[in-house]
């Protein structure tokens, strides 16, 4: 299915980014089958989900979401790998969107101020072209009429990919590499710190340690895995 996938969508630029079937004309990007398939996590209705426990007692956050399981070789991951090394922006704008809207359903989501994505180190985004979850946050942001600054919250230092890190080589991994500008902008806001997976929550808990001081932080990442 993931080859069929893939090779659906550049023979056929209307076909699901999921499943590689051809769209309807009622439908944009993937399908409606696909997106009633995804496997929700719905974390964002229940304040003590497995993400709000893995920053319980490392560092204060108001809440934490994923949106989606992610899965091996499942749909997440496919369309994760297309928005990450694909170009396929589209993607990530559709499941910002869908996030977006699941996130206004809960309360404490709907008082964020100010999408924060989590940043790439420069030459890494210019190589790739963008940073996938500012394109997430791009998304979120037309659903939730949100603000995104990608200003504010910078990474100054490049670091090996995370991916096959164990758990306290991935926290020392990120340790010193981002830095905070301008936190005067964020003072007192309530900032959604967005990241497009979560697993052990290295990265982002050094990112929120930056930014607690200033404002209230709540975490929501398009995925949570365990293993890779």
């Amino acid at each position: 299915m993931g080859l069929w996938a893939d090779t659906a969508g550049l023979l056929f630029p209307n076909a699901c980014a999921g499943c590689g079937q051809l769209l309807l004309a009622t439908e944009s990007v993937i399908c409606l089958a696909c997106k009633h398939n995804l496997p929700y996590t719905n974390f964002h209705k229940d304040a003590d989900n497995p993400v709000a426990k893995t920053f319980r007692g490392r560092v204060k956050v108001e809440a934490a979401t994923s949106f989606l399981y992610f899965r091996k070789l499942g749909i997440t991951q496919r369309l994760l790998h297309g928005l990450k090394y694909k170009g396929d922006k589209e993607v990530g704008i559709c499941l910002g969107n869908w996030m977006g809207c699941a996130l206004q359903e809960s309360e404490i989501y709907n008082s964020i101020d100010v999408i924060v994505p989590v940043p790439l180190y420069q030459k890494r985004e210019n190589k790739r072209g963008y940073n996938q979850c500012h394109i997430l946050a791009q998304g979120i942001s037309e659903a939730t009429n949100k603000t995104v600054s990608t200003t504010n919250l910078l990474r100054v230092k490049n670091n090996r990919s995370q991916t096959k890190l164990e758990r306290w080589t991935r926290w020392t991994n990120v340790q010193e590499i981002f830095k905070l500008e301008e936190a005067s902008q964020l003072e007192s806001k309530h900032i959604l710190l967005l990241d497009d997976v979560v697993t052990t929550g290295a990265t982002l808990e050094a990112c929120a340690a930056l930014l607690v001081p200033y404002c209230k932080v709540s975490i929501a990442t398009l995925a949570i895995a365990r293993d890779f």
